[in-house]
């Protein structure tokens, strides 16, 4: 099935109608269908749909509390999504159609979707004392990687990476974004020692999320500010993301795990930045 690459900004949603008396504003944290056909994205504490096309949108979650991070499943049937629904952020997944919402996560603290691969395994960031690693020596709070599935099986904990957002290729090579200190995620024109850098992971044993001491972790971005949000394209090869290396604000870059250093600039803004990438 040919896919389509959505590379967009909450900013560029602005023309998407929620409904005919209103020109939305705050749309944020889409992510395109595996078909490229559906957006889903977050508005107003609810989770949406629209057609890539454009048109009306459709509303698939409704609560008092917020929704937010839509992740599709392989087959674009579901959407899952985090919700403060029961207190604390929690994830849950939901018919693409929208229903009643089936809760996935209820560890304490506060659960960051990361990734819903291909298997149905669900990837997500988590501060858990109980379950912290014992090689653990990050941030007093900093959050851990862990799994579970769409079924909501019990958390296991994957690795003590620090890791913001992150991209699985087929064969298990892994793209994220490090996270090296407290500083605001949304600050601009950042250049201090606790900057996001992209990093690729490619496991000892091919196959599934396997991240233990034994993979090779290289450094792909180079730049001194910030680099963010890395997603690879269906070949398992070229990737996307973030950056802020034009030196104007953050855009959008293309490269090659064969050649990571050979990077084109996709997109020119140079006042608001590009937020929330998805392929």
């Amino acid at each position: 099935m040919k896919l389509r690459t959505l590379l967009a900004a909450a900013s560029l949603f602005a023309a998407v109608s929620v409904n005919a008396a209103e020109n939305a504003s705050w749309i944020r944290t889409n992510s395109i269908s595996p078909d490229g056909k559906t957006i889903a994205f977050a508005y107003m504490g609810d989770i949406w749909t629209v057609s890539a096309n454009g048109g009306e949108a459709r509303q698939i979650t409704s609560n008092a509390s917020y929704d937010n991070d839509p992740r599709w499943t392989a087959d674009g049937s579901q959407i899952v999504f985090c919700s403060y629904r029961e207190g604390s952020r929690d994830i849950y997944v939901t018919s693409a159609n929208g229903g009643t919402p089936k809760r996935l996560t209820t560890a304490p603290g506060n659960e960051t979707l990361l990734a819903v691969l291909p298997d149905g395994t669900i990837l997500y960031s988590n501060y858990n004392h109980d379950m912290m690693s014992a090689g653990y020596d990050g941030f007093p709070g900093s959050a851990q990687l862990y799994r579970t599935d769409l079924n909501g099986s019990a958390p296991k904990l994957v690795s003590s990476l620090p890791v913001m957002s992150m991209s699985v290729a087929a064969d298990g090579t892994i793209l994220y974004e490090d996270w090296k200190g407290y500083e605001d995620a949304l600050r601009k024109h950042h250049t201090s020692s606790v900057t996001r850098d992209i990093w690729k992971y490619v496991p000892a044993v091919k196959g599934g999320v396997n991240i233990d001491a034994n993979g090779t972790f290289t450094k792909i971005s180079q730049y001194i500010g910030e680099d963010r949000n890395p997603v690879f394209a269906a070949d398992g090869k070229t990737f996307y993301y973030l950056s802020e290396r034009d030196g104007k604000t953050s855009n959008i870059y293309r490269g090659s795990l064969d050649a990571p250093e050979k990077l084109t600039q996709l997109t020119f803004e140079t006042k608001n930045p590009v937020r929330f990438l998805s392929v």
